[in-house]
């Protein structure tokens, strides 16, 4: 979603890049027309390849996200449970165990495992109603994500994920465990929470913030090359003025010497 609102504003600055060019020709010389769009477009040229290299860095990279929590019945969830590995260059495999306790109960009962990229249902109240939605064709799994369909009341409580990992040195092999523990709530009705809002409020702010900050930046450039513009027509002048003047002087001379 990143990158596709990257492009569409790439495209949005060129269009308005070249217009604002175009209404500024009255007071920009037309052979400096040409540089003023080529600045513009190689500003934001630039500043978008920027951008998008990041973007890529970052979703090339593991991170740990927290899961959501509440679910609405009757549609599916995802249960998110992601475990990087500390040094991802570092080859390793991982087999996961979903462990959940239903509300008023007392102890996990375990209900999925995920192991050589076959997963298997162990309780019967999920029986075709998990789906595995972490990591994909590869046993070094870091992403454990299950989706529960048709998601009832009855499946509030807590869920655990437990990776059993093994890391593969050039000489040894370490094995390492972790766990997290996701608590859902299923309701009726979606409700949206604080930290939606504010995501949104703050995304608006940050394309208005760009649009002005760019906007800023094409003026900055006309501005410039314009005073440049200015600069090299009053030196034309100059220049100009004191070759007519030095021909008359000397139209003078050879009028007196005859």
């Amino acid at each position: 979603a990143l990158l596709f609102y990257i492009h569409v504003q790439y495209y949005f600055s060129l269009s308005l890049s070249c217009s604002l060019a175009h209404s500024l020709s009255s007071i920009i010389p037309v052979q400096h027309n040409l540089p003023l769009c080529v600045c513009a477009r190689v500003f934001v040229h630039m500043t978008v390849v920027s951008l998008s290299v990041a973007v890529s860095l970052c979703k090339a990279a593991c991170a740990e996200v927290d899961s959501d929590t509440e679910a609405v019945a009757g549609q599916g969830f995802k249960l998110g449970c992601i475990s990087c590995k500390m040094r991802g260059e570092v080859e390793g495999s991982a087999s996961v165990e979903w462990y959940f306790r239903a509300r008023g109960e007392s102890n996990f009962v375990h209900i999925y495992t995920y192991e050589d990229r076959t997963p298997t249902i162990l309780d019967e109240r999920f029986e075709d109603r998990v789906d595995w939605n972490g990591s994909k064709n590869t046993n070094d799994i870091q992403d454990a994500s299950i989706y529960l369909l048709n998601v009832t009341f009855n499946d509030s409580g807590a869920y655990r994920c437990f990776f059993n990992r093994i890391l593969t040195y050039t000489y040894y092999e370490f094995r390492t465990t972790a766990s997290k523990i996701v608590h859902l709530t299923v309701v009726a009705k979606a409700t949206r929470g604080t930290a939606s809002i504010v995501s949104e409020v703050m995304m608006y702010v940050s394309i208005i913030g760009l649009q002005l900050w760019l906007l800023v930046e094409m003026i900055y450039c006309y501005r410039k090359i314009a005073a440049a513009g200015d600069e090299a027509l009053r030196e034309s002048a100059a220049e100009y003025l004191a070759i007519a003047s030095e021909s008359k002087d000397n139209c003078a001379g050879v009028q007196v010497a005859e």
